[in-house]
This record gives structure tokens, sequence and C-alpha cells, in this order.
């Protein structure tokens, strides 16, 4: 019988590698579990969740043109609460975002962009209030880059 996308076979661990399990199949076929389809949760080293010789689950995810066969063990299992589950620490929210600038040097004070002319300006007023911030804005930028060191040309 051979194996489809979506069927669950009990397998048998034959090998492991540093990015993933093979499995024998019942039908004397092989496929592999990525590490990414071994558990819930992160998994850092195969040989922390299977060994050699282990009977496991597993569910066909995928077959290649060439025959490859793509196994998952955590899809063979009912799934379990997103609360529950461990995340990777790469994908761990990151602390958020402090956008007020003060991590910046204190001689470098960039504020956001607010515009000072009244709501009733026109367009060509808004843009030149536009413009002179915006040149405000580069001649800072431009000035804290010389100050860190930044490109300096060379005369020869």
């Amino acid at each position: 019988m051979q194996p489809t996308v979506g069927d669950i076979f009990e397998g048998k661990i034959t090998g492991i590698t540093k990015f993933g399990a093979f499995v024998s199949l019942p039908d004397g076929s092989n496929g592999l579990v990525h590490i990414s389809e071994i558990a819930n949760s992160y998994v850092n080293d195969v040989h922390d969740h299977v060994s050699e010789g282990q009977s496991v689950k597993v569910k066909v995810i995928g077959i290649s043109d060439t025959g490859k066969i793509n196994l998952s063990i955590k899809k063979a299992e009912p799934q379990a609460s997103g609360s529950e589950q461990e995340r990777p620490p790469q994908q761990r929210q990151a602390q958020p975002r402090n956008n007020n600038f003060s991590s910046r040097p204190s001689g470098f004070n960039q504020k956001p962009f607010t515009p000072s002319a009244p709501t009733e300006a026109s367009f060509e007023d808004k843009l030149k209030q536009f413009m002179q911030d915006s040149d405000s804005r580069i001649s800072d930028s431009r000035m804290y880059a010389d100050k860190k060191g930044g490109y300096k040309r060379r005369r020869d």
C-alpha cells in the first residue's frame, strides 16, 4: 500500500540525524520527520525527544516528486491548546520597541513629525513646512553621523 498525504501510520525510528529522524513505515518505505515536525515544543536536539528503535505515530504531510516521504509526529497527535505549547526562543515576543528615541545619544534628539502649520493652510504651505522639517532632520542626522565617525571622503 503506497502512503498518501494525510495517512497516519505506526512506524519505527531507524536513524537520527541533527535535522530529523528517519522512520520505517509498515509497508517497507522510509520517510523523514524533520526536526520542526518532531514536537510542539522547541526541539534543540532530536535525541531529547526520540530514540532509535522507538515506535512512533506519524502522519504523512508530503510526498515529493522523487518519492521522498515527509512525516510529522506532532501532527499525528491531537493538538494541545495554544497556551500549553512552548515556543522557540527566537519566536518569543520581544520587548516592545521604545519609539521615543530616548536611547539615542543626548546630542541627537529626533522628534516625531508634527506639522506646526495651521489646519487651514494651503497645500503649498504644508509642503513648505514639511520640506523645512525634513531638511532639519537630515542635517541633524548628518551631524550625528559625523560625530560617530561616519563616512569621510579621503583627499588623495
